[in-house]
């Protein structure tokens, strides 16, 4: 995720902080000052920490059990409104998503149940005043503990509850129908979260903004998931392409450029094999810094994403819906195609039209050379 910075790494997983997460500290920190001076500020950013590391700590009870299941989660990035686990893929079996889905609140009460050991005897009333500094940090992270657990297992994208009822619903209508109801759930408690945030609170706004957004990108994402569920790559690529030589220069890469739309450019070498891509930013960037008769070659992304035609495409489809590029090769490495997010979307407009369509091989297509 863009402006986040990589704080440590835990079990091959990196733990990064996005900007806003500093600005919210910030703000907060300046909020509490004003009331009751630095101290004041000391202890209301350390209980916001501490209640991050607890954040923290759910993911990683989503990633430590998706590990079970050969899933990997390279990512984590903290935000104003919680954790972001960046997970390779979702469990095709429902059985599997439902113990990830609860292993993050699991693990919330938990932590709530040994700071309740710890303190002893605890009054409640008290436990709950999460906002009022005077009550003990501890007590209140019990409570803040006890709250993640239950937001989360609210049954709507894109909160744990949400998989967890798509992995029931799953076993009876399948997956494909199970996520458009969470995800229609998700919405409709986005917009119960949006129309409470107008009576003062612009937080709750904010969070309605990323539960609508999530909950409808985890149902184009499934849609996308299961129309494209064992095509084989070269079935779906796009073929029609124009591919830049390694040894072109900028000046030829610019000619390229004005003669087609496309967004990413193919850099190939003189065995067909992929090297790299160029974006039209790319392109210009180089126009910018270097001689028209210069080599393009260097302003190439290199070690590009590939995946052998005749393999199916499930395994690319995380970066495909996040907007990544993919080669597609033949058996000897040769480049054959692209696929991308946007044949991705084709394959589901046509797969709407006719659930039954069988797409032609084409393996035999090669992408204009220029």
């Amino acid at each position: 995720m863009r402006w986040s910075l990589t704080i440590g790494s835990f079990m091959g997983t990196a733990v990064r902080i996005h900007v806003t997460f500093l600005l919210l500290l910030g703000w907060i920190g300046f909020a509490a000052y004003q009331r009751g001076g630095a101290v004041a500020a000391r202890d209301s950013i350390l209980f916001i920490v501490a209640i991050f590391i607890c954040v923290v700590l759910h993911e990683f009870g989503h990633i430590l059990t998706a590990r079970r299941y050969g899933i990997v989660s390279p990512v984590i990035t903290l935000l104003p409104i919680g954790g972001v686990a960046d997970m390779e893929k979702m469990p095709d079996k429902p059985g599997q998503e439902l113990l990830i889905a609860l292993a993050g609140p699991a693990v919330n009460l938990v932590i709530a149940a040994l700071l309740f050991l710890f303190l002893g005897a605890v009054d409640l009333s008290d436990a709950i005043q999460i906002g009022d500094p005077s009550v003990n940090l501890l007590k209140r992270l019990a409570a803040v503990n006890i709250f993640l657990a239950a937001f989360n297992l609210i049954p709507a994208f894109p909160m744990d509850g949400g998989r967890v009822l798509r992995a029931a619903l799953s076993i009876w209508i399948g997956k494909d129908r199970a996520t458009r109801i969470a995800a229609q759930i998700g919405q409709g408690f986005a917009f119960l979260l949006g129309f409470l945030g107008l009576f003062g609170n612009p937080l709750l706004l904010f969070i309605a903004i990323f539960v609508y957004i999530a909950a409808a990108g985890e149902a184009q994402m499934t849609s996308m998931s299961e129309a494209a569920r064992g095509l084989k790559a070269a079935d779906a690529m796009e073929t029609r392409i124009a591919v830049i030589e390694r040894s072109a220069s900028v000046r030829e890469a610019v000619d390229i450029l004005l003669a087609t739309s496309q967004d990413e450019f193919p850099v190939v070498d003189g065995s067909r094999r992929l090297s790299g891509f160029l974006s039209r930013a790319n392109i210009i960037e180089a126009l910018r810094a270097s001689e028209p008769d210069a080599p393009i070659a260097p302003f190439a992304r290199q070690e590009p994403e590939t995946i052998d035609g005749r393999e199916s495409i499930d395994a690319v489809l995380p970066k495909l819906t996040g907007g990544e590029t993919v080669g597609v090769t033949d058996e000897e490495g040769r480049f054959l195609g692209l696929l991308t997010r946007q044949s991705l979307a084709e394959i589901m407009m046509i797969k709407d039209v006719r659930p039954d369509w069988r797409f032609s091989p084409r393996d035999d297509s090669r992408p204009t050379v220029a």
